[in-house]
């Protein structure tokens, strides 16, 4: 069987654990990172384009985590532009 060109297993969800990390999110966010890196990208950044914290705690990415509060704005909305094939990397996101 074929497998498609986008899915969410292209993705990964971090959480914040119990102290935020000063230079990562400062918000009790979950943000999205991309599975596999990419040349010419940045390998320690969320889709938003912020800073992973230091030791992540890393999710598999489900359908049902779209539609969780705590998501990052910036980082469905890259999601969604990528999916739609209006970006073509990490680095335009």
């Amino acid at each position: 069987m074929p497998r498609l060109a986008w899915s969410l297993y292209a993705y990964q969800l971090i959480e914040p654990d119990e102290q935020l990390d000063l230079f990562a999110c400062r918000e009790v966010r979950l943000h999205l990172v991309a599975r596999q890196l990419r040349l010419g990208g940045h390998a320690d950044r969320t889709l938003c384009g912020g800073l992973l914290p230091a030791q992540p705690r890393w999710r598999q990415l489900d359908k049902p985590q779209l539609r969780d509060k705590r998501l990052c704005p910036a980082c469905l909305a890259t999601l969604t532009a990528q999916r739609q094939g209006l970006c073509s990397n990490w680095a335009d996101s």
